[in-house]
């Protein structure tokens, strides 16, 4: 069964020291996503590049200590696109995509918006301008017959069970309904397929806990990790986790097992 991993990392060196690197390797995962490298390709040590057993390719972000993408996959990749074209948003190490056989994987980070006004209004931007590129894959999925799954950090909760204090967060970033209905758009427009709560439909289970109080002990946290996936893909998920036994960084591990 392909074993699909999704993690954002909040900076690649802090969570290799957390021991990131030897749990992924125990995995026996297919791929791994990972988001938030927070590294230039000269902080990128011969570990990280290409762990033993897989191979690393990876967008860095030009500001430096900032975002960043990376796949690590089993399988030598046929095709690895860096960045989707975006003359903002590329510069920020947001998009890497891998083709392996019939599978296309991509990892994603998108823009927060909770540091400021300005950053909100560069997500909203993201949003509309990644819109019909969502849409433009599935189109070339559904032409040349292959399956498409996106990984990675979407800074969105898309519904009250996916954040534990969602009263108290209708006007903050990544809930606001702006975002909300784009991610809806995305699911039912664009025709992806949220995995984790197509197999998980009234759990309230959580992949981010703010660094503030007593959050990742208290679980109040929130699901903006995710695994969308075309429809063929998601019909063959089997399994979903989200691996908090060990902490390595503001998120937890997202771990699905297809068919």
């Amino acid at each position: 069964m392909p074993k699909i991993i999704s993690a954002n990392l909040n900076g690649i060196r802090s969570a290799a020291s957390k021991g990131f690197f030897e749990w992924m390797q125990a995995q026996q995962a297919d791929v791994v996503c990972v988001q938030e490298l927070k590294a230039q390709a000269a902080d990128m040590t011969p570990a990280f590049l290409q762990p033993d057993g897989w191979h690393g390719h990876f967008q860095y972000a030009e500001k430096k200590g900032y975002s960043g993408v990376g796949v690590y996959s089993r399988a030598q990749p046929d095709k690895v696109q860096i960045g989707f074209g975006s003359a903002e948003f590329d510069p920020e190490g947001r998009y890497v995509r891998v083709d392996l056989g019939p599978l296309t994987v991509i990892s994603l980070y998108c823009p927060s918006g909770s540091s400021s006004e300005e950053r909100q209004q560069a997500k909203f931007r993201f949003m509309a301008e990644f819109f019909p590129h969502l849409q433009a894959l599935q189109q070339e999925m559904k032409d040349s017959g292959r399956e498409l799954v996106i990984c990675g950090d979407w800074n969105i909760a898309h519904q009250e069970i996916d954040l534990k204090n969602w009263k108290g967060n209708l006007k903050n970033s990544g809930f606001l309904p702006e975002e909300r209905a784009w991610f809806g758009r995305v699911l039912e427009q664009a025709g992806y397929c949220d995995v984790h709560r197509q197999l998980l439909p009234g759990v309230a289970q959580y992949t981010w806990w703010s660094n503030r109080g007593q959050a990742w002990a208290k679980d109040v946290g929130w699901r903006i990790d995710y695994q969308l996936a075309s429809a063929g893909l998601a019909a063959r998920a089997r399994s979903v986790s989200v691996y908090k036994e060990q902490r390595f960084s503001d998120h937890a591990p997202l771990i699905i097992e297809y068919d």
